[in-house]
């Protein structure tokens, strides 16, 4: 499998256990992130690596049974130093409706890491 594709899943299940079940090592998820990490929510809101780390920190089991699936990975275009790839991201919460959303990544190659440098996230209707 492709790495990145590869990347994409891992990350998501550490983030789901990080997320719905407050566990998982927080600095390992946290080192997933490059130190200029941005992002755009599905909100608008745009985040940096330290709003990211807050996050996690204040969310961590917050949101009981949460689960996430990762769907139609595809790579979008690769260089030398990493690759952005487009996927589907569906959360599920009991009791509520399922969300999805279109992502968007930027991945890097730092040795023989990939770390997240950017995500643009778009709520699917």
């Amino acid at each position: 499998m492709n790495p990145y594709i590869s990347e994409i899943i891992d990350a998501h299940i550490a983030i789901e256990n990080c997320l719905g079940q407050g566990e998982g090592d927080q600095d390992a998820l946290l080192s997933r992130f490059s130190s200029d990490f941005t992002m755009v929510a599905p909100s608008g809101v745009s985040f940096d690596y330290a709003t990211l780390c807050n996050f996690f920190q204040t969310q961590r089991g917050s949101r009981a049974g949460l689960k996430i699936v990762v769907e139609n990975i595809e790579l979008v275009a690769e260089w030398s130093e990493g690759a952005a790839l487009r996927y589907t991201e569906k959360q599920t919460l009991p009791g509520q409706a399922t969300t999805s959303r279109w992502s968007t990544v930027i991945l890097q190659r730092q040795g023989e890491t990939i770390i997240w440098r950017h995500l643009h996230e778009t709520a699917q209707a």
